[in-house]
């Protein structure tokens, strides 16, 4: 069996999102890859829509370990679950969880407590993965978010937002950051491409770039031009590119 057929999925009940979640690894060996469903995914969205397939070349050399958890916040957001406030606390409760439990979880498996993880996903999955850098840069080194939604306050059904909200779109606490954190973050690395066809919105990934920018943030915005659209086609084709380019 080659690594990236050997899948384990593993769950658990976490305190902090008051749920049963779960987290699937594809790969024996190498670096460490968050990737982030789009927003009602789970786990396993990224072996039905190929993208395991299409990166098992750099699994199977062991230059890379794949990880997946559900989008509980994207979940939560489609299904429209409790208040807005409610949504809006899950998706802090979702960020938190990543830091205290699935990247504890991730550095075990990998047999290091001091791993750094990528952090990856496409959609409102780029948001997470540009959102868990910004928020925790002592855990992730770098970020490729692929046809980001970055601004998602309109799938909240809501006008108002509070603090859970504040602090965990990267589009507004990033502006914010000061001191050791935002010193930490600028030696952190966002990789940031995007298609222009169909159903793609490219300024979205610009903003988010300009927001990165001003704070010092290293960051890069590629178009792929607009014959591309917002597809999984189109993240098969990026995601084993940019990833061969970024392991060492």
């Amino acid at each position: 069996m080659r690594p990236s057929e050997n899948k384990v999925k593993t769950k658990w009940f976490s305190e902090r999102l008051q749920r049963e979640v779960n987290m699937a690894r594809w790969g024996t060996f190498g670096q460490p890859v968050l990737m982030f469903p789009t927003a009602g995914g789970d786990c396993e969205e990224i072996e039905r829509f190929l993208m395991v397939k299409a990166l098992a070349p750099l699994i199977d050399a062991g230059r890379m370990k794949l990880y997946s958890c559900d989008s509980v916040a994207g979940q939560a957001m489609i299904s429209k679950e409790g208040s807005p406030w409610h949504r809006q606390w899950v998706l802090n409760q979702f960020h938190q969880y990543i830091k205290h439990e699935l990247v504890p979880a991730v550095r075990k498996d990998c047999g290091s407590d001091s791993i750094e993880l990528f952090s990856t996903g496409a959609s409102i999955g780029a948001f997470h993965a540009v959102a868990v850098l910004c928020r925790f840069p002592d855990l992730f080194a770098k970020a490729i978010a692929m046809s980001g939604t970055f601004d998602i306050r309109r799938f909240m059904s809501s006008e108002q937002f509070g603090d859970d909200y504040w602090v965990s779109s990267p589009l507004h606490f990033v502006p914010t950051l000061s001191g050791p954190h935002l010193d930490k973050l600028r030696t952190r690395y966002v990789l940031i491409p995007s298609g222009e066809g169909r159903a793609e919105d490219i300024s979205e990934s610009w903003a988010m770039a300009r927001v990165l920018g001003r704070a010092g943030v290293p960051n890069r915005v590629d178009s792929w031009g607009r014959e591309t659209p917002h597809d999984w086609m189109t993240w098969r084709d990026m995601l084993p590119r940019y990833l061969s380019q970024l392991i060492s």
